[in-house]
Formats: structure tokens, sequence, C-alpha cells
């Protein structure tokens, strides 16, 4: 199953993936928090996308798990579908649908999606996640939307103990990024969102019994799990009575078009970082992940896809094969078995934060920038792109931005222009 059984080899991916499981930890949990889902379905989404995709992928670097890029989606669907339970069931539909790319060889439809869509898509993504996660950072309670701040010209209430950690939280992830901290030898064994998670917890226990005490709801909730035995009885099935229900189909196909894409660029980068220059098959990986999501839906689990944030961390930590990502998954499952209640301790504040900087990431100044220097061909379906996702719907914003880049071509092809709108000469 992994190719270099050398030991010196394990025992560098056994590292690879504690350090990954890290990382993994508050990402699966606030994951699950932008996707207004429970925070469980994260971690099993993580374990599935460690075990199960790490066994059946040929990628040897790559880390699968639930996926920034989905949040948003799987935010408005659960509020569409009216539960969880369907939510998850469409993620059953988008696996069945990966499967069947991957085997009927179709992987490479990605790259007839204009490159300015899919930069739009993932920007839009940022800063809805942004939107979403800004209440949770500054420790607002019973926050119902911007709106109702501007309706009425007063500010939410604020837990101070949540907003001390949000800013706090903040402040040195800006600190972080703005200097060479991010070089010291310690961030290569504790990453920053797992050192931000130790920090904040103690802090929210040091302000138990005072007036900076957080309220319960600003904690990481299970749903009352307190030993691994109550994980099972926890988990949210699929509702099959309306397994032909047609928004629950839709969701299955947007989960698994937006998840393929992501999966696909994500093997596509892990590939370039990865010191032996080893190739991933898209269409296999599309077989893993399909195989992933039906298992994590069936399992009450949110989508997954291939993730570039721990894939990265995963060959940065010196990872050779695929027993790194397998490990994680297990490290992950141990820790909800054995220390849920440890789970529970951790603020809302500080996972925000960690997404926060993830829906920057996304949506970073600098693709602004780039898509204005690449010319009008480019911007003008990025920025559509952006906005129509943001204020009304993502498959609607990426069908639009194509729709648009291809009238450009177009026109361009047709008026004798070049990619930048400039008109060609001969000599």
């Amino acid at each position: 199953m992994f190719k270099n059984k050398n030991f010196s080899t394990i025992s560098i991916d056994l590292k690879s993936g504690f350090v990954v499981s890290l990382v993994a930890l508050p990402l699966c949990l606030g994951i699950a928090l932008a996707s207004g889902a429970p925070l469980l379905s994260g971690l099993i989404a993580g374990i599935i996308g460690g075990i199960v995709v790490g066994l059946v992928s040929d990628s040897h670097v790559s880390v699968s798990g639930p996926a920034a890029g989905l949040a948003v989606i799987i935010l408005g669907a659960i509020s569409d579908l009216g539960s969880f339970e369907l939510l998850v069931l469409s993620g059953m539909v988008a696996g069945f649908l990966q499967l069947m790319l991957g085997v009927f060889k179709l992987g490479g439809f990605s790259k007839y999606i204009h490159h300015s869509v899919i930069e739009g898509m993932l920007a839009a993504i940022g800063v809805l996640i942004i939107i979403k996660q800004i209440p949770y950072a500054l420790g607002m309670i019973d926050f119902k939307g911007y709106f109702q701040i501007l309706g009425s010209g007063s500010l939410p209430s604020f837990n101070i103990g949540a907003l001390i950690i949000g800013l706090l939280c903040l402040g040195i992830i800006i600190t972080y990024n703005m200097t060479d901290l991010k070089k010291n030898k310690i961030f290569q064994y504790l990453p920053l969102s797992i050192l931000l998670v130790i920090l904040s917890t103690i802090i929210a226990v040091l302000f138990n019994e005072s007036h900076f005490a957080l309220e319960s709801k600003l904690f990481v909730n299970l749903g009352g799990i307190t030993n691994g035995f109550q994980v099972f009885s926890s988990i949210h099935f699929p509702d099959f009575s309306r397994a032909l229900d047609f928004k629950v189909l839709k969701y299955g196909v947007v989960i698994a078009i937006v998840a393929s894409i992501e999966t696909i660029l994500c093997i596509q980068a892990g590939d370039k970082l990865d010191q032996f220059k080893r190739t991933t098959s898209p269409n296999k990986e599309l077989i893993a992940q399909g195989v992933g999501n039906m298992m994590s839906g069936f399992l009450g689990g949110l989508p997954i896809t291939s993730v570039i944030v721990r894939t990265s961390v995963n060959i940065q930590s010196g990872a050779r094969t695929k027993l790194s990502t397998v490990f994680h998954g297990l490290l992950l499952l141990i820790g909800l078995l054995i220390f849920p209640t440890l789970i529970t301790k951790i603020p809302l504040a500080v996972l925000a934060c960690i997404l926060l900087l993830a829906g920057y990431n996304l949506a970073h100044p600098r693709k602004i920038v780039s898509a204005i220097k690449d010319g009008y061909i480019f911007y003008i379906p990025f920025f559509v792109t952006i906005g129509v996702v943001v204020f009304k719907d993502l498959l609607i914003g990426v069908l639009s931005g194509q729709i648009i880049a291809m009238l450009i071509a177009f026109f361009n092809s047709s008026s004798g222009k070049n990619k930048n709108g400039i008109h060609k000469t001969t000599n």
C-alpha cells in the first residue's frame, strides 16, 4: 500500500501526519462553523478525508477534508433544504457524480472553465467567509445580520471575553504574517493555528468565574458529547426519503462541480510543491474523492475536497508517502473519541479568526491587482463572478462569469484583438 517501507521514511510520515492533524483540527471545526453545520460533521469529514481518501487516492502528498471553499455553498444549502440530513444526502450525490467523472475519465473538465472565473469564485467565497466570521471573531451575541445594525443604528452586544480573545488572535495573525515570525522553527512543529487554539483556550479558562467569562454558546459545541461512545449516537445520517428531491440533486451537482475543481487545482499545486515531482491522475483522484464524499455524507460528515493549506503543511513537514495523510485522519479520530470534552473548551472566536485568515488568502488584494494587470478579458469575468456570487448565488455567479468570458473571447477573435484587448498587427 505504501511504496517505501523504510523505517526512516515511515517516521517522517508519522511526524508530518501529526503536524497536519494539529492544523486540521481547528480548520475542521472552523469550516463546520462557517457552514452553519454541526461541528461534529467537520471532524467526521476530516477523519474520512484522511483515512478513506488517503487510502484510495494515488496522490503521495495531498490531504483531504472539509474545505473553506465549500462553506458558503453548504450554508446556503442547509437553509434552502431545511435540514442538515438533506445536506449530507446532497454530499453523497456529489460523491457519486465525482466517482462517475473519474470512472469515465472526465477529470479534465475544469480546464474548460475560464481561469478568471475560478479565481473570481474563490475570491468571492473568501469575501463571504470574512463577512460571516467577523461577528464570531468579535464575540457578538445574538448577531442577526448587518442590515439589522444599519436599520437600528445601534451595535449588537459583545461578550468582552470573546472580544479580547478575538482581537488578540487577530493581532497575533497580523504580526505573524507581517514579520519573519513564520520562519521560526517552533512553527514547524506547532503551527500557528494550534498555538492560537491553545492560547485562547487557556485564556477562556482563566476568564471563568470573572466578568470576562464566555457564555456557553461561544464555545465549540459537539452536541453534548462527553465521551467517545456518544459520538455514534450524535451522527446526523442522511434522510433518504427525499433522495430524488430536485433541490437535493441540484446541490449535489453544485457541490460536485466546485469540490472537483478545488480538488484538481489542489493536486496540481501539490504536485508542483512535491520535492520528488510525482504526478497525480485527476481521474483517479476524483474516484478517491467520490468514495470519500459518499462515505462522509453517509456518516453525517461535511463534503470534502483536497485542500491546499493542509497539503502544503504536509509537504513542508517532509511527508514522503500517503501514510502521513492517513495518520493525520487516525489522530483526528483518536482525539474525537478520547478528548471530546477538551475540544468543547475551544472558543468559537479563535476558529473565526483562523477562518478570517483563510478568507483573506482566498480574496487577497494581490489577486485583484493581478486581475486588472491581465486586461479586461480577465478582470471583467473576474469581477462579474465575484459580484454575482456574493450578492446572488455561487452557481449563477460561475455561469455568469463563464458566459461573459466566452463572449469576450468571441468578440476578440472576431475583431482581431489579443487577450488584453489590443488589436493584433502584422508586419
